[in-house]
């Protein structure tokens, strides 16, 4: 399914709340060259949570503001911090109420990603450590993350364009809830995504999620979450993350 169509109803406000917060970082990343950072990230993949305002630190009338308004599916851009011991915290949007909390420690020149995932009743926040140095020449890193919550585990298949299942094996497997397969490197290229039941054969079974060609390119690192489909929806869907790219400047 096509997040855009997911998120339309909602993107101008999340966008202006981005322009908001681009705005208050602004001196922070004038200052990059100078100063010695971190680049932190937001990923919100709970499939029933209400809109949430994440914050640096807790409690939040004492904190440096975060990203405000944001939504299943959202994968913000990355953000300059000094580096240092911080608590994230997610609260309903709008309002004192906190759903969940982290500590997480950000080191110097370091790249991270803040994740708010599972149910709303089991809100979780993970902090995990992003790849910012390329992958080998000719070569993709490609990072599995398992957040879907109404799914069994799957087995993740790459599949170039004209190739068949046969002979084909799963450039990940047992990918449930809560996996992170850390970082896989691939020939980059153009590929077809598909998860299938850990353990089924491709050829004699109904993949779980099949995905659209995508073009991959060399030395470029990119996070695959595995999430559920809008709520009373069943089926999985992904979302890609951009941890380094050739192009970026």
């Amino acid at each position: 399914m096509n997040l855009y169509r997911l998120h339309l109803a909602t993107r101008t406000g999340r966008l202006a709340a981005l322009a908001l917060l681009a705005t208050a970082l602004a001196g922070c990343q004038s200052m990059a060259g100078t100063q010695q950072i971190s680049q932190v990230r937001v990923i919100d993949v709970s499939p029933d949570a209400p809109a949430l305002d994440i914050y640096q630190n807790t409690p939040p009338q004492t904190a440096p503001a975060g990203l405000y308004n944001i939504g299943f599916g959202t994968v913000s851009s990355y953000m300059p911090v000094t580096p240092g011991s911080y608590n994230p915290a997610a609260f309903t949007a709008g309002t004192q109420q906190q759903l969940a909390a982290i500590r997480g420690s950000f080191a110097t020149n370091g790249q991270y990603t803040v994740l708010a995932g599972n149910i709303a009743a089991n809100l979780q926040m993970t902090v995990l450590k992003d790849q910012s140095t390329p992958a080998p020449a000719g070569q993709t890193a490609f990072r599995f993350l398992g957040q879907a919550t109404r799914s069994g585990a799957v087995d993740i298949y790459l599949l170039p364009p004209g190739f068949s299942f046969s002979g084909a094996a799963p450039i990940a497997t047992g990918v449930g809830f809560g996996t992170n397969t850390g970082y896989i490197n691939a020939p980059s290229g153009t590929y077809s995504i598909f998860a299938f039941p850990t353990g089924a054969i491709p050829s004699a079974t109904t993949p779980a999620y099949t995905g659209h060609q995508v073009s991959y390119p060399g030395t470029s690192v990119r996070t695959i979450l595995f999430i559920d489909q809008p709520p009373a929806t069943s089926g999985l869907q992904t979302i890609t993350a951009a941890d380094y790219d050739p192009t970026a400047s």
